[in-house]
């Protein structure tokens, strides 16, 4: 018998992984180098079925301190930089 079968060799992937991104407007710029940004979600209610907005707030590094209160923003998933810092500001859309 010939050992003519091996196991697959895992490949390196081109593309990098892909990475949650949210849009959102920033509520608080009072840390360094951190913003408080707030998203709104519409989702059908559980039970009822009416349309209710949730809101959410991520907490993103803004290393060059670009983003005011009350700038529209893309924020991307990333690794953890602290307690509650999980996201980094990818760029402002709207001043």
């Amino acid at each position: 018998m010939s050992d003519s079968t091996t196991a697959p060799v895992a490949e390196p992937t081109d593309s990098p992984a892909i990475r949650k991104t949210r849009v959102g407007q920033v509520v608080s710029t009072k840390m360094q180098k951190t913003i408080v940004v707030q998203t709104v979600t519409r989702v059908p209610h559980a039970k009822f079925g009416k349309i209710i907005k949730q809101r959410r707030k991520f907490y993103a590094h803004d290393e060059e301190g670009k983003a005011q209160e009350g700038d529209t923003v893309r924020i991307q998933e990333t690794r953890p930089l602290s307690k509650l810092k999980r996201w980094k500001l990818v760029e402002v859309l709207k001043h």
